[in-house]
């Protein structure tokens, strides 16, 4: 199931224009306990300082067109590029390591041989709105959680909830199951996570490894978001037959954020309810997907790269 030591270990962000919180970011990479063999940034054509400044902090850059990114493929390639890696550690350009030691505690999960990915908390970025503190305190909670094989049962779809916002892989058993899907709207690393779980490896949720990950989306980019989404779920059934249906707690999340919205910020909650129709408009859209025009697809989604003729990007990436 995998070697027991941690080894080395390399930091993978995929960037686009990075923006404000970028630059700390990197400097909270900089300032860890643990210190990565290999730091790559994968870039989609930045206009503006991201790859400078990732040059400055010591990163190795490899560029790609925005036309090529895809989230599962150029994750994949980048693993495939750090060879010398025993572990990979992906990150988001607007996640800022919590603590000098997010990474070390991270890493430190694999020292159990039956985890093959392992995934931080997520804290809200200081002067988040109450909504986007509440998503964060719903989903990632103060209490590591091993999630394996036998508790799919009493789990369901949690078993596979995994985000590459800050989230590891054991280099060896990834590329053993085949790393990322290539053809993803979205959701490679909880689909790779779920393949982990039925192949009786381990998910692990590490409460003690934190980043600063939160975001302000507009009822529309909700919609958009959501929209990808039920893509994702259509193309994809079998995580629904394995482990069931996310319904259930997609209900307790409403009512969880009435009940936080009423005791911290009842102002907002007009704002939830536009929120949570423009998930339920998206979701069900995105389900429906395949009787829609390709063009209404580019609309709805957030990811509208996904709907266009990909080009070579292997041999971009390994060209560069």
């Amino acid at each position: 199931m995998g070697d027991a030591s941690a080894g080395r270990f390399a930091v993978i962000i995929p960037t686009l224009n990075a923006g404000s919180r970028w630059l700390a970011a990197l400097a909270a990479i900089t300032e860890q306990t643990a210190v990565p063999h290999r730091k790559l940034v994968i870039d989609s054509g930045s206009t503006d300082e991201t790859v400078a400044l990732a040059r400055r902090f010591g990163f190795e850059i490899k560029e790609i067109s925005k036309a090529e990114f895809n989230h599962g493929g150029t994750r994949q390639l980048a693993v495939e590029y750090v060879s010398d890696c025993d572990l990979v550690v992906f990150l988001t350009q607007d996640a800022i390591l919590a603590g000098r030691d997010a990474l070390a505690s991270l890493v430190a999960c694999f020292s159990d041989p039956s985890i093959a990915v392992a995934y931080g908390r997520q804290l809200p970025h200081t002067h988040a709105r109450p909504m986007e503190a509440h998503a964060r305190l719903f989903s990632y909670t103060d209490r590591s959680q091993r999630k394996e094989l036998r508790e799919v049962s009493v789990l369901g779809a949690k078993a596979f909830f995994c985000s590459n916002s800050f989230a590891a892989y054991r280099r060896g058993i990834f590329l053993e199951l085949g790393g990322f899907s290539r053809d993803l709207i979205l959701g490679e690393d909880a689909e790779f996570a779920a393949r982990a779980v039925l192949a009786g490896y381990s998910n692990f949720y590490c409460a003690e490894a934190s980043v600063y990950h939160s975001h302000a989306y507009t009822a529309v980019e909700v919609l958009k978001r959501y929209f990808d989404t039920g893509v994702f779920h259509a193309r994809n059934p079998w995580l629904q037959d394995r482990f069931g249906s996310h319904r259930g707690e997609g209900l307790n999340f409403v009512k969880s954020e009435l009940r936080y919205l009423l005791a911290h910020a009842p102002l907002q909650i007009p704002r939830s309810f536009a929120h949570t129709v423009a998930k339920l408009i998206g979701y069900r859209l995105g389900r429906i997907e395949r009787i829609l025009s390709l063009q209404m697809k580019r609309k709805l989604s957030m990811t509208p790269g996904f709907w266009r003729p990909r080009n070579h990007m292997e041999n971009s990436l390994r060209g560069a």
